[in-house]
Order: C-alpha cells, then structure tokens, then sequence
C-alpha cells in the first residue's frame, strides 16, 4: 500500500514514524496530514535512502535542487558532485532534469549516491528517447509516455513532475488572452508543441488513470507541473495560469482517490504583491495540497542574481503557506549552473524557507535564531560558525579578519556594541 493508503485506514507506518520525528511532529498528527491530502512523503517503495522528508502544512518548509546534463554539458561526474554539494549544504530533495547523454544511467547514479528524496521530468526523456528513436522528440505515443513512467518508477524514482494541465483547453484560453513570454517551461512547450502536431489531446491528461497506478503500485508521488507558468511577472496570475490550477487541482482529487499522493507546481515569476493571492488560490483549488514553487522570482532584471530575487519571493511565498521551494541558481536564463552556482542556489533557498518558517513559528526554526543570539552575545565566534546556515563561508569571513584571535571582529573593533555594554554592565 502507499503511504496515503495505510492513512487512510488509520495505520502510522515506520516511515511516518521517522519523518515524524524529524519534524519534531506527533505521529498521528503528521498521519491525519497525509490521510487529508495536505502532507506527502515522497519515497518510491524501491529507493532507499537516509534522509525521508515530509512536505506540506504545518511542516518545515522543504528545499528542492535542481540537477541534470543538458545536451552540451552531459558528464555523469559533474552532475554526482553537484548532487553532493546541494546536499551537503541542506538541500531536503533533488530533481535530475537530465536531456543529456544516457539519461537511465545519469539516473541510476543519481539515485544511487542520493540520501534525500529523487525526483524527475519523465516528458525530458520521452521526447529524447523519440527523437533518438524517430528523428523527431515530438513523435511519440502515450504509450512511450507510460513506458517511460513505468520504467522510472521501477528504477526508484521518488517523485514525477508531469504537466497534465497543458491541454487543449487551457492552450485555448492562452491563445485568447495573449502573453508577453507565452510558455516558458520545458515541459509545458514540449506538451503544447505535442498537441499541435498530433491534434491529440495531452496523453499526460487523457492518460491520467494508467498514470495514477503506476505512481500507485511503486508510491510515487505526483507533483502536478505548471506548464503554463509565467516566464515574465507581467504576465503572473493571468486566465491561462488560473485555468491550468484549476485542471490540476480536479487531478489532485482524482489522484488521492485512488491513493496516490500528489503535490502542487506553481509560479515561476511573480510579483511580491501577488505572492500571497497565488498561494491562496493553490490551496482552495487543490484543497489543500502541498504546494511545490519555483522562487517565485520577484523581478525580471536581475539576470545574474537570479537567487537572490528567488529568495525574496522564496520566503514571502513559504510565509504565507508555500510548502516545498525549489532552488534557482545565479545562473537561471543564461547557461547550465555550475558546481558553485549549486551551492550559491541552494544556500539562498535555505535562507527563504527558514525565514518563512519563523513567520510560521516552527519550534526548531525559532531555536536555531535563539541559540546563535545567545551565542553572538556571548561572542562565542566558534559556536557563532557553527550555528551558521554556511559554515564554510562564516569560517572564511573570520579568519581573514585581523586581529583573528581577537574577541571582536574589524568592522567595530574596540567600539563594538555588545563588549562596550558588557564591561558597562560590570561596573
């Protein structure tokens, strides 16, 4: 049975057990979470790893990488030490968007060096396999497209982004009510494309039902992807955007009643005033279920720093009820990330989440602040580096100050506040 399943029936598994006690959450609690729909866990019954997560309300907000070759950059030993070093610095779950190469291998180490939850794009490679195998990544049936689901969940794979919002009706309303960027996501454009050329309905729509017992039978999650998110903040909360909710949100529904766990993608480039509306239409029309954002990313100008402007929009969107954020590095819009760029993204994101996560008075969030202003005002700089979100980089910063033993840093010196009011104090 899946982790919904046993729910449902009122049965709190191992798994539940241990992520439980991750979060610091009772067991039954975290249970009735899932059995709702508002909670997922994603981990398919063939992948084993150390690091389970749970994702939804009333959890710690999660912190997804995103890794993978793309078709000029497709060495396996890249992609693995990136793996490590989002992991090293905190990510909660990888996705491999790998278009690059043998994607079942790249896979296959993928989930094998993992300890945290794997999750993947399944359209990526069935248009690759297509064209390796048509000359054309457009030729394929939804037969390959279940093959290839199929195939992935049998190899472990946690959990499947799949745009089964894209459709002939919601194309149409994108149609009647112009955009400035049109479709901006991969695997949205590779949908829409698909459906133009086959003048065949979506197969990750019409298909939905042998889709939801594939992810039944390994218990892999669905996470329903916004394929028609906005690319440019002119065009965020737009007819077509709300269309696509709305068919993922009758999905969500479907997919829970038959088991499957199922999360929510959303925007994509969105304004800081209307961050909270999107999260609030989320969560009405998907009831409740946990909701997976790319940044959002405030702004559109800042082409180079585009981790920081996600970061913005990470924390206000994790505030207000954003439950899983997925990293953007500073190399978004302009080439392949590197291995630091990995590490730049995925620290910006942690920082988004835990500062949503004191808006959302989470116990541990709250006690990691207390603990390093304890430690600051102590001047305990060793502890003080240690509590720090990137120790690493606490520790540099340190030691290139002079005097390095000194019980002060350079930037006050012998003005510095909290020693001047310390020796006040003893007087």
């Amino acid at each position: 049975m899946t982790q919904l399943e046993y729910a449902k029936k009122n049965i709190i598994t191992p798994l539940m057990r241990k992520v439980a006690h991750l979060e610091a959450v009772k067991p039954k609690e975290l249970m009735r979470l899932i059995r709702l729909g508002e909670a997922v866990i994603p981990l398919n019954i063939n992948h084993k790893i150390k690091k389970p997560i749970a994702v939804g309300s009333g959890l710690s907000t999660k912190v997804n990488a995103n890794i993978g070759t793309s078709t000029d950059k497709c060495r396996i030993a890249d992609e693995i030490q990136k793996l490590k070093t989002a992991i090293k610095h905190g990510a909660d779950a990888l996705m491999d968007l790998s278009v690059g190469g043998n994607l079942a291998k790249v896979r296959r180490e993928v989930l094998k060096h993992s300890t945290v939850p794997v999750g993947t794009v399944p359209i990526y490679e069935v248009a690759v396999r297509a064209k390796e195998k048509n000359k054309n990544f457009l030729k394929f049936s939804a037969q390959d497209v279940l093959e290839v689901l199929n195939d992935q969940a049998k190899q472990g794979v946690d959990f499947f982004t799949i745009h089964s919002g894209v459709t002939q009706s919601s194309l149409k309303i994108l149609r009647q009510h112009k955009r400035l960027m049109g479709v901006v996501s991969r695997g949205g454009a590779i949908i829409a494309s698909w459906i133009k050329y086959h003048k065949q309905e979506n197969p990750f729509y019409s298909h939905f039902d042998q889709i939801l017992d594939i992810a039944n039978k390994y218990d892999v999650t669905l996470s329903l992807g916004d394929g028609l998110r906005p690319g440019s903040i002119l065009d965020a909360t737009d007819k077509a955007q709300i269309a696509e909710l709305k068919i993922l949100g009758s999905l969500a529904k479907r997919a829970r009643a038959q088991g499957v766990q199922v999360m929510i993608e959303g925007p994509g480039h969105v304004p800081l005033d209307q961050i909270e509306k999107n999260i609030a239409l989320e969560k009405k029309y998907c009831s409740g279920a946990p909701f997976y954002v790319l940044g959002p990313l405030v702004t559109d100008v800042a082409a180079g720093y585009d981790h920081i402007t996600s970061a913005i929009g990470g924390a206000i969107a994790a505030s207000v009820g954003a439950d899983f954020l997925c990293y953007v590095t500073p190399a978004e819009h302009l080439r392949h990330p590197t291995v630091s760029d990995v590490r730049e993204g995925v620290i910006a994101c942690r920082i988004a989440a835990h500062a949503g996560d004191l808006v959302k008075r989470r116990k541990l969030a709250i006690a990691w602040d207390k603990s390093i202003s304890i430690a600051r005002q102590a001047r305990d700089w060793k502890k003080q580096i240690k509590l720090s979100i990137d120790p690493d980089k606490a520790r540099a910063y340190r030691l290139s100050s002079k005097p390095k033993l000194s019980s002060v840093c350079t930037m006050c010196g012998e003005y510095c506040s909290i020693k001047l009011m310390q020796d006040c104090n003893k007087r």
